[in-house]
C-alpha cells in the first residue's frame, strides 16, 4: 500500500486516499466489475436515447420533454463522477485518489445531485400548471421561463457544491486515509480529518435543508395541488389519465430523496458506512439507469419515439 505524504510541522500530512470500495473479494470484484459496468452502459445509452427521441420528433418539444431531456443529461453526468472511479478501482491494486481528485468529486457529486432535484421539481411545477392550470399553460411554462429554471437549477447546483467545498480546502488530513466508501463522499471523507469539522458538517446540515427540503416542498405543494384537482375529476378514466402523467415522476423522486436525505442526514458513524454504500448506490448510480427505463416504459410518446428511432437505425445497421 503506497501513502504519498509529506512532514509539516512535525505530522504527517495525507496527500491521498485508499478507496476500499465494496469488496476486497477478487472473484466478487470482478463480477462487481461486470455488473456495474453494464449498468454504466445501460444508463448512458437509456438516457441519450431519451435525448436523441427528444430532440428528434417535434411533437415532443414540449415543457414536460424540454425538462425529462435534460434530466438525462444531468443522470449521464451524475454517473460519469462517480462509476468510471469504481470500475477503474476494481482492476487496479492501488485503490488510491489524491486528495484533490477526491475534492473535485464531491464538488461534482454535489453539483449534480442539487442540480437534479430542481430539475426534478421544475417538472413538479410543469405537472402543477399542466393539470391545475392548463389554460395558462405556455405563458406559465414559455420557452425563456423553461431555460431560466433549468439555468436556475444548475446555478443552484453550483452554489450548494461551492459552500460546501471551500471549507472543505481548509481541513487537515494528518493520520487516517482509509475511506470505507467506492466514492469520495463529504460524509465519509470527514471523519478522517484531524482538524474540527464542525464547521464542515453545520455547512452541510444547512446546504441540505436548504437546497434539499426547497426543492422537495416544491415538489410537494405541487402534488398537494395536483392530488386535490385530480380527486375533484368526477370520471375514472379522466383521473387515471390525469394520474399517469405524474406516476413516472412520483416513482423517480420517490427513489432519488429518500436514499439521498438518509444518506447526508443520518449521524456520521463507522458503523454505519456498509449501509452508506448500499444507499449510495441506489441514488448515485441505480437511479440513473432507473429514470430513462421509467420514463420510456409509462409514457406512450417516448416508447413510440424509441421505436420510430429503431426504425431508422435498422436499415442502417443491415446495409
Amino acid at each position: 500500500m503506497v501513502l504519498k505524504s509529506s512532514e509539516v510541522e512535525n505530522q504527517t500530512v495525507i496527500t491521498e486516499f485508499i478507496l476500499l470500495g465494496l469488496s476486497n473479494d477478487p472473484h466478487i470484484e470482478d463480477f462487481l466489475l461486470f455488473f456495474f459496468m453494464i449498468i454504466f452502459l445501460v444508463t448512458i445509452l437509456g438516457n441519450v436515447i431519451v435525448i436523441l427521441v427528444i430532440k428528434s420528433e417535434l411533437h415532443l418539444q414540449t415543457p414536460m420533454f424540454f425538462f425529462l431531456s435534460h434530466l438525462a443529461f444531468v443522470d449521464i453526468c451524475y454517473s460519469s463522477v462517480t462509476v468510471p472511479r469504481m470500475l477503474a478501482n476494481f482492476v487496479t491494486k492501488h485503490k488510491t485518489i489524491s486528495r484533490e481528485g477526491c475534492i473535485a468529486q464531491i464538488f461534482f457529486i454535489l453539483q449534480t445531485a442539487c442540480t437534479e432535484v430542481f430539475i426534478l421539481s421544475a417538472m413538479g411545477y410543469d405537472r402543477y400548471v399542466a393539470i391545475c392550470a392548463p389554460l395558462h399553460y405556455s405563458r406559465y411554462l414559455s420557452k425563456e421561463i423553461c431555460n431560466k429554471m433549468v439555468g436556475g437549477a444548475w446555478l443552484l447546483g453550483f452554489f450548494h457544491a461551492i459552500v460546501n467545498v471551500l471549507p472543505l480546502l481548509n481541513l487537515h488530513f494528518c493520520s487516517k486515509n482509509i475511506i470505507r466508501h467506492y466514492v469520495c463522499e463529504l460524509p465519509s471523507l470527514l471523519p478522517l480529518s484531524c482538524a474540527d469539522t464542525l464547521t464542515n458538517y453545520i455547512v452541510l446540515l444547512l446546504s441540505v435543508l436548504a437546497f434539499g427540503f426547497s426543492s422537495f416542498l416544491i415538489t410537494l405543494v405541487s402534488y398537494i395541488h395536483i392530488i386535490s384537482t385530480i380527486l375533484k375529476i368526477h370520471s375514472a378514466e379522466g383521473r387515471q389519465k390525469a394520474f399517469s402523467t405524474c406516476s413516472s415522476h412520483l416513482i423517480v423522486v420517490g427513489l432519488f430523496y429518500i436514499t439521498a436525505f438518509v444518506c447526508y442526514m443520518k449521524p456520521s458513524s463507522e458503523s454505519l458506512m456498509d449501509l452508506d454504500k448500499v444507499i449510495s448506490i441506489q441514488y448515485s448510480i441505480l437511479t440513473p439507469m432507473l429514470n430513462p427505463i421509467i420514463y420510456s416504459l409509462r409514457n406512450k410518446e417516448i416508447r413510440s419515439g424509441v421505436e420510430k428511432l429503431f426504425g431508422k437505425c435498422r436499415p442502417i445497421l443491415y446495409s
